[in-house]
């Protein structure tokens, strides 16, 4: 069966390493909104051309442009084949509520890790765009849009929170437990 996941934490929680491994154990499509984006304004089809107008103004898209984006490339036939693991998106509970709209969503995967730790790691990795100020701006974010999501998702019974602390071989363990007792695999 091919899994059908949204995978929500912080930023510096350790997503993407966890991503490549989920990917390659589930054998689903990583989809990562960054990418997603680009290749969609890259395209020329119209809605990546939309998409692009508001990405270089520095805007964030407006959900009916993020919720086509997304459409798009979840109707793309390595996704259908192999499933999806969506990273990034849906960042707002009408974003997930659109999610849900067009495709089956087996789980939503939170990726727990304590803002402190989050904040600590981002700074301890040296990137220019990761100051004080503006990783306390992404986490204010995260919290005051993503956080109601995740919450969306868990009252919808479609929510799993793993322990994100740890090696990343011992995270991975605990996610596909966690993902394979939810889905009885």
């Amino acid at each position: 069966m091919a899994a059908r996941l949204v995978i929500f934490g912080r930023q510096g929680a350790g997503k993407g390493t966890q991503c490549e491994f989920l990917t390659r154990h589930y054998g689903a499509v990583h989809i990562s909104t960054g990418d997603m984006l680009r290749a969609a304004a890259a395209s020329g089809s119209e809605l990546g051309i939309r998409a692009k107008s508001f990405m270089d103004a520095g805007q964030l898209l407006p959900d009916d442009v993020m919720v086509g984006v997304v459409q798009e490339r979840l109707a793309a036939s390595d996704v259908t084949d192999q499933g999806f693991l969506l990273d990034g998106f849906p960042r707002t509970v009408p974003q997930a509520e659109a999610l849900c709209a067009l495709v089956e969503v087996d789980l939503a995967v939170n990726l727990d890790v304590a803002e402190e730790v989050v904040r600590d790691r981002m700074l301890a990795r040296g990137r220019t765009d990761d100051t004080p100020e503006i990783i306390g701006e992404r986490l204010a974010a995260y919290s005051a849009q993503t956080v109601p999501t995740i919450a969306w998702f868990a009252a919808q019974g479609r929510l799993v929170t793993v322990d994100g602390v740890g090696e990343p071989t011992e995270v991975s363990a605990r996610l596909v437990a966690a993902i394979d007792g939810r889905l009885g695999q």
